[in-house]
């Protein structure tokens, strides 16, 4: 652990980013302006390709930092694997989607982890940072990699830290936004604060990796719920004949204890639709009903068609 907390902090470390989309591009690209030697591995051929010639495909990358760290050679793309044998260590920001059934898709993960255990070494860390359902990282990563014989939190580290990435946003970005990291064991969680500290201002270490994964669910979970009720609002407000938008400006004016949310035509973006599903079907193999994120889902599901239904009213009744 001394060695590879040294090449760490000295940044000689090579690192490795799985998954070059809207998690990993940046992530990897941050990285390489701090001073590692960065290599960003996808399954896209055409996505490697880019990100090897400094050609930019994500909105929150500036195209000059992304030339810039892959002419002067910190940042090069690929789809082989094989070069995670030469790091030390290795981020995975793959997808977690749903199935048709609302059952978390974990199978990117799981190839993912499937590669590390390929060429796993000793003394390499691994940080999942996909998000997924409490225990993903210590019932399905972990045994996976531990298949190689070699131990956590002494040969190999093993920790999960939940992107909070938000597309288009333009004041909170990765480096002022604080990092949520849970390792496996207390070796694991110093290793990741190291080389997460080389990147972001504030890490926000948490006692396990299940608890790391727990937050992201309640950060997306609270802004599905809380959509899900404003939606409901904007429903109550038109049957009472009301104007939602002037009762939510009026109930914003209270200094404490209230935050605004803004009804809308349904759910958008990466995880807010999808996320808290994962948390409800974790729930439901311990035989609980997670009652308000699936009234939540339920509503804003039926978002869309209440909308299409207030313009063909509107267009009718002129």
């Amino acid at each position: 652990m001394t060695d590879l907390l040294s090449k760490i902090k000295e940044k000689t470390a090579n690192i490795a980013v799985i998954g070059l989309g809207y998690v990993g591009l940046p992530l990897a690209v941050d990285f390489a302006k701090a001073g590692f030697h960065v290599v960003g591995i996808d399954k896209n051929q055409a996505r490697a390709n880019a990100v090897d010639n400094g050609r930019n495909y994500i909105g929150d990358v500036s195209d000059d930092d992304l030339k810039t760290v892959t002419k002067n050679g910190r940042l090069t793309g690929t789809t082989d694997f094989s070069v995670l044998q030469q790091t030390d260590a290795i981020c995975i920001c793959v997808p977690t989607p749903l199935s048709k059934t609302k059952d978390p898709d974990v199978s990117f993960i799981l190839h993912a982890t499937d590669a590390v255990h390929q060429h796993l070494r000793s003394q390499q860390l691994i940080c999942l940072e996909s998000t997924t359902y409490p225990g993903t990282t210590h019932e399905l990563v972990l045994p996976r990699l531990s298949r190689t014989g070699l131990t956590v939190g002494k040969d190999f580290f093993l920790s999960f830290s939940p992107e909070r990435i938000d597309p288009g946003n333009a004041h909170f970005k990765l480096k002022n936004t604080p990092k949520v990291i849970g390792g496996t064991t207390p070796a694991c969680l110093k290793l990741s604060e190291a080389l997460y500290g080389n990147i972001v201002d504030h890490v926000i270490p948490v006692s396990s990796t299940e608890a790391a994964e727990m937050v992201k669910l309640l950060e997306n979970t609270f802004r599905s719920v809380n959509i899900g009720l404003v939606n409901e609002m904007a429903i109550m407000a038109q049957k009472l004949g009301l104007d939602v938008w002037e009762v939510i400006h009026a109930a914003s004016t209270k200094p404490y204890g209230f935050m605004p949310f803004y009804p809308g035509p349904g759910l958008g973006g990466h995880c807010i639709p999808v996320d808290p599903h994962y948390l409800a079907w974790k729930l439901k193999t311990l035989n609980y009903k997670a009652r308000f994120i699936e009234m939540a889902g339920e509503i804003n599901a039926a978002m869309p068609q209440y909308v299409v239904d207030l313009i063909v009213g509107g267009v009718e009744s002129e």
